[in-house]
């Protein structure tokens, strides 16, 4: 929306002249239809499956973009971006369930870091297409980037048929034979007999039979007291105009040095793909969270009047750049990882639900930063970054203390590093290195042989 929101035709149509507040809640509105669609994709997910829910997905998002593109007035827009968020909210909750549930749990966290770059290279591609149209007065400037959306949903729609159906999902609703079949193709050369194809078959199964055995409907209500996720992403993109606009840049340069940092964060998506499993979910957190914390600050400072003031040429520079960075370090840890944790961590018969609380989280924060942003930098100006410097921060010692590492272990033997009885990481790597069990090597464990310890304890729980 950052190439919308700066079209004249567009904030004359919807009346957003002079109305900051309501600008940004035409961005925000968007996450409250992703909140909705989260929850009602997580739970169809676990009633039809994996790639139907896609399709569902799909279908509100075309649906919502038509209407989108199509706007008269803001009322218009803000119904159509509800149903386009519900849409999104139906994918983002189960596109990462159905990634992990499919790939092997040596290239898990690639797959997905994947999903990403493509997702932002087609952010790239649509303010590319705006920043193309930005001297057209009329409404094609704002409507046919819009529109372009279609393109890439119809695509998906279409194609998503010729991908195979979760094998987790489906020996969870009594469909062993296809699952096997699945599991033989993707494991085992076409053998349902290999034995990878054995022993997945096997560990599934068997965390079915544990989770089964816990009791109690796997609802929302009973996750909220069950289960603590909490995904709290930063997003500067969309007002990266005006960011760069308060560093002294005219709106012609702002807004070709956002389409230039949006290149350069969809590159530095590449970088998790080939590291996330290679240095772990906390590694990649932790540096993630320092690296764009110190920009962010940086960015205050260079951005403080005074500073602009005596030279706006040098500072201004060197604000963008520290923007530019900002966003390639996002890209490379804090953009991937938080989608990928949740759906790693939770047990597979709540796996969609617990994917839709991400995005439910994810939503609400997004909302909030689009909300607030223009009335931020409105009212407290370059404080603005030191106040989301801080948040990134802030988010260290949470990592720290309740991440524990997931990367290199199956779906299956991540149910053995949950079944501890411990909240904090320290504590519970002590208890497991206690029964014979190092958390920081593939476990050499299966979920059946940790069964009686994990059965004691979800006795204990009711």
């Amino acid at each position: 929306m950052s190439g919308v929101n700066i079209s004249p035709n567009y904030k004359q149509l919807m009346g957003l002249e002079n109305n900051e507040a309501l600008l940004g809640g035409v961005v925000a509105v968007y996450y409250a239809g992703t909140l909705i669609g989260a929850l009602l994709g997580g739970w169809i997910g676990d009633k039809i499956g994996r790639i139907r829910t896609i399709l569902v997905g799909c279908a509100f998002a075309i649906f919502g973009a038509t209407l989108q593109t199509a706007a008269q007035n803001v009322a218009w827009m803000i119904c159509s971006r509800i149903i386009t968020g519900i849409g999104t909210g139906h994918l983002n909750a189960i596109v990462p369930v159905w990634s992990a549930e499919t790939s092997h749990y040596s290239s898990r966290g690639m797959f997905i870091a994947m999903e990403f770059t493509l997702n932002i290279f087609g952010v790239v591609i649509a303010y590319w297409i705006a920043y193309g149209l930005h001297d057209d007065p009329g409404a094609f400037r704002w409507r046919f980037p819009i529109g372009f959306q279609l393109i890439p949903l119809i695509v998906l729609a279409v194609g998503i048929n010729l991908f195979p159906e979760s094998p987790r999902w489906l020996l969870s609703k009594n469909r062993d034979d296809e699952a096997i079949e699945i599991l033989a193709s993707l494991r085992g050369d076409g053998d349902p007999d290999h034995p990878d194809v054995v022993q997945e078959v096997k560990e599934i199964r068997e965390t079915l039979r544990l989770e089964d055995s816990e009791g109690g409907a796997p609802t929302y209500w009973n996750m909220l007291f069950r289960y603590d996720e909490q995904n709290i992403p930063r997003r500067i993109t969309v007002y990266a105009p005006e960011s760069f606009a308060s560093s002294g840049f005219s709106e012609t340069t702002s807004q070709l040095l956002s389409g230039l940092n949006n290149v350069s964060y969809m590159i530095c998506t590449i970088l998790p793909v080939f590291t996330v499993d290679r240095w772990g979910r906390r590694f990649t957190l932790f540096y993630g969270a320092v690296a764009q914390g110190i920009c962010l600050i940086l960015v205050a400072v260079l951005t403080k009047p005074e500073f602009l003031a005596a030279n706006p040429t040098g500072f201004g520079a060197a604000s963008a750049v520290f923007i530019f960075l900002y966003t390639g370090f996002f890209g490379a840890t804090w953009l991937a990882v938080p989608w990928l944790y949740p759906v790693e961590i939770y047990p597979l018969r709540v796996r969609a639900k617990g994917g839709a609380w991400s995005v439910v989280g994810w939503s609400i924060g997004n909302a909030l930063v689009m909300e607030i942003t223009p009335p931020l930098l409105n009212s407290i100006g370059w404080c603005t970054f030191f106040l989301f410097g801080a948040l990134n921060f802030a988010a260290i010692p949470v990592v720290w203390a309740l991440y524990p590492e997931t990367a290199g272990k199956s779906l299956e033997e991540l149910d053995v590093i949950f079944s501890t009885k411990s909240l904090f990481v320290w504590s519970a790597e002590k208890e497991l290195r206690a029964k014979g069990i190092d958390p920081d090597k593939p476990l050499a464990h299966t979920v059946a042989d940790a069964a009686p310890d994990m059965d004691e304890k979800k006795q204990q729980v009711a």
